[in-house]
């Protein structure tokens, strides 16, 4: 089976969430569309200082909160993964890109960083 392909669709719409998350002070450190090995599609992976780190379901709830108030619609909610930040991926990233001036619209991919490879990526942002 070949690899799906990100377009300026998921793009968009990923940016939309982010924006939601920031209106809600969520601000995620860390926002990227990534292809990893263990999912057959990309993910939104989105890491924030504040959202709950301790539960994973109120985590993904205070996200789908956010989508919500800003009218996202459930058929465009993209497939998320948060992680938290001391995730050695996430911790991995901040170390490698964190003082760099701009990171939208790198791409990563074909590397580990910390314990994961990423096979293909889209960056909003690392901080």
């Amino acid at each position: 089976m070949g690899t799906e392909t990100l377009v300026s669709f998921d793009i968009e719409n990923g940016k939309e969430v982010i924006d939601a998350l920031d209106r809600d002070d969520k601000n995620p450190k860390v926002a990227l569309w990534a292809k990893l090995p263990d999912y057959e599609s990309w993910r939104l992976v989105i890491a924030s200082d504040r959202l709950d780190q301790k539960s994973q379901f109120s985590g993904y709830s205070e996200i789908v909160e956010a989508m919500d108030k800003a009218g996202i619609p459930i058929h465009r909610q993209p497939s998320i993964l948060m992680f938290p930040m001391d995730n050695p991926m996430i911790a991995a990233l901040r170390s490698i890109f964190a003082s760099a001036k701009e990171t939208y619209g790198m791409r990563l991919g074909g590397q580990g960083f910390g314990d994961q490879y990423l096979e293909d990526a889209f960056v909003y942002r690392i901080r």
